[in-house]
């Protein structure tokens, strides 16, 4: 039974990790056999390919019986863009003590809308107060617009402003705080030796590729299910920064390694597009920042 992400989520991942920026299509057959590392099938990694063609995610190029995909320019993106927020998530930050509120209606024959407007609220680091007023004290409203724009919502009002201390329930109720430590926990037993098995020299390129990306799978999830806020508005001890820490460290520790195994695989059927992929590192500020500045 497959375990994990699902086939697109990880295919998208992937490309985005080792591909983001590609100069050429990659053999479909190189990417089958990427996901087969994962344990998804053929027809699995098949479906989903043609699913993410037909959402727009990947282009299609055929040359004979050959087919080749590659991102296309939005998706790569918006992948890009989370990979900063990811990059930047848990530095401390002053905080303005102003609150960012979405309040919606979304009517019933479009509930897909409304899923897709909580799923990308929630990216931003918004959590649900009630079930159609948000807050977030780390997105800014120009984040909300953007996403209502984007999803075609006019019914919806965003402000900024403080919370009252003399009211019953504070912002900070809008997340489980205590399941989010707990959360944090697990990941941080769970990283902590993969980190050392990496700094020892334990560990295989494939062993670094699938680590590699699970740590992401998992990391990624943070941004919406912490508050974000920093941590003396936190309670104590909060492992928002071990998390981070730990998390930066392996992420970049088992790169080189998993890059060796992606082009150990993708030059079985395409050598160039093997010697194009680049893993992806996880600093702050991201080194393509620091060159253009």
């Amino acid at each position: 039974m497959q375990e994990g992400p699902s086939p697109q989520h990880l295919l998208v991942t992937l490309l985005g990790d080792y591909w983001l920026r590609p100069d050429r299509h990659l053999s479909s057959a190189g990417l089958i056999d990427l996901l087969s590392e994962f344990g998804i099938s053929t027809p699995s990694a098949r479906a989903a390919m043609n699913r993410l063609l037909r959402r727009g995610v990947v282009e299609i190029r055929k040359t004979g019986r050959q087919t080749f995909y590659r991102l296309e320019d939005h998706a790569a993106e918006r992948i890009h863009e989370g990979g900063l927020r990811i990059a930047a998530f848990g530095l401390e930050d002053d905080w303005d003590g102003l609150w960012t509120v979405v309040a919606f209606s979304v009517p019933e024959d479009r509930r897909d809308s409304r899923h897709l407007l909580r799923s990308r609220l929630r990216w931003f680091g918004f959590a649900p107060l009630y079930d159609a007023v948000w807050v977030s004290a780390s997105a800014t409203a120009a984040d909300a617009q953007t996403v209502l724009e984007e999803l075609d919502i006019f019914t919806a009002t965003v402000l900024r402003g403080t919370a009252d201390p003399t009211t019953d329930r504070s912002p900070l109720a809008a997340w489980d705080l205590d399941a989010v430590a707990e959360v944090y926990a697990s990941f941080i037993d769970d990283t902590r030796p993969l980190l050392e098995e990496a700094l020892a020299g334990q560990v295989t390129p494939r062993q670094a590729l699938i680590a590699r990306t699970r740590l992401m799978d998992t990391y990624r999830r943070f941004p919406g299910i912490d508050p974000g806020l920093p941590s003396e508005h936190m309670p104590a001890g909060w492992p928002r920064n071990e998390a981070r820490s730990l998390f930066t460290q392996a992420y970049n520790a088992l790169g080189p390694l998993a890059e060796t195994r992606v082009k150990q695989i993708m030059a079985r059927h395409d050598e160039d597009a093997a010697a194009e992929a680049r893993f992806q590192s996880m600093d702050w500020p991201p080194a393509s920042a620091v060159a253009a500045s």
